[in-house]
């Protein structure tokens, strides 16, 4: 396939990236170039061990993965997500070592390198901390301007937050890196808590892919932990799938129905730090307006989801 959109993925692997990870790997439309990792639900060894593994487990240790921010631009992140994710980020579940290494370079300067060389627009998608995409804008502002679309995953316009009342968790952990990046004039995608609640991989489409291969049962069982999370936090019968959604959104555009905001991120050190502050009072002109997704088709996400990952062991 020709036409395929080149694709990086900047993540902190954790559970539902790992899912987004091979939700790309199994998707034609797309080519995944990079990974990049950032400090986030675990540490940033872990994240990046856990990055090598996923892209093993998927047939593709092929894909460089390149090591980025090891803590946020100003105040250190209160606290990780082991509690969601288990202590080394996979749920408990342990994949077999990649016979690839880290790649030696810094992530900004693999992804700054990545974008100057790509003779089409690349497509960047951060479900992290937005550490790493904060330090491109200010390292390489020319490499940074060659992204074509800019997919994040985190905040939320109108449902509150999911580590504090407030605030979602991965703008939560840098927020002074979020409001650089979504101050920025790079299209952007927010893909916040209004649309990622409503989608709910249920353990009736988990079981589908689970039942594809090998490649399928190991997604399932790195899930069961976020099962378990997902119905004690939200009350779900299933997994919120945050990360696979901005995914799906990043590989089949026009998933998600976005209007233009202006978005502001509280970097303040009181009880409303990280909240996005949304206006939601009219369509944003500004050249750093952001798209907020703000409704979604559930159903036919989760379908695409699943479906997707049935393909990796066919």
């Amino acid at each position: 396939m020709t036409d395929r959109t080149p694709l990086v993925i900047d993540t902190d692997p954790g559970i539902d990236d790992a899912l987004a990870i091979l939700l790309a790997l199994a998707s034609p439309e797309v080519e995944l170039q990079l990974v990049t990792t950032v400090h986030g639900n675990v540490e940033l060894a872990q994240v990046t061990e856990n990055a090598l593994r996923v892209l093993h487990l998927g047939g593709r240790s092929d894909v460089p993965v390149a090591a980025g921010a090891r803590v946020s631009l100003v105040h250190p992140q209160p606290e990780r997500a082991g509690h969601v994710h288990g202590a080394a980020g996979l749920g408990g579940v342990q994949l077999p070592p990649s016979p690839a290494a880290a790649d030696p370079r810094p992530a900004v300067v693999a992804l700054a390198e990545l974008l100057t060389a790509s003779p089409t627009p690349v497509t960047v998608a951060a479900i992290g901390p937005l550490t790493n995409i904060a330090l491109l804008l200010a390292a390489h502002p020319e490499a940074a301007a060659r992204i074509g679309r800019l997919v994040v995953m985190g905040g939320s316009a109108g449902r509150g937050g999911n580590v504090t009342a407030a605030a979602e968790f991965n703008i939560w952990s840098d927020p002074e890196a979020a409001q650089v990046v979504l101050s920025s004039s790079v299209p952007t995608v927010l893909v916040g808590l209004d649309v990622t609640l409503p989608t709910v991989l249920t353990e009736e489409g988990i079981a589908r892919f689970a039942g594809a291969g090998p490649v399928g049962r190991s997604a399932a069982a790195i899930l069961q932990q976020y099962v378990d999370h997902s119905r004690d936090a939200y009350g779900a019968a299933g997994v919120v799938v945050h990360d696979a959604l901005a995914l799906t959104e990043a590989i089949a555009p026009g998933t998600l129905g976005t209007v233009r905001r202006d978005v502001v991120v509280d970097t303040t050190p009181g009880p409303g730090r990280g909240q996005t502050l949304v206006d939601r009072r009219a369509v944003s002109r500004s050249a750093s307006a952001v798209e907020v997704a703000e409704t979604v088709d559930s159903g036919a996400a989760v379908e695409f989801l699943v479906s997707r990952l049935a393909r990796l062991d066919a």
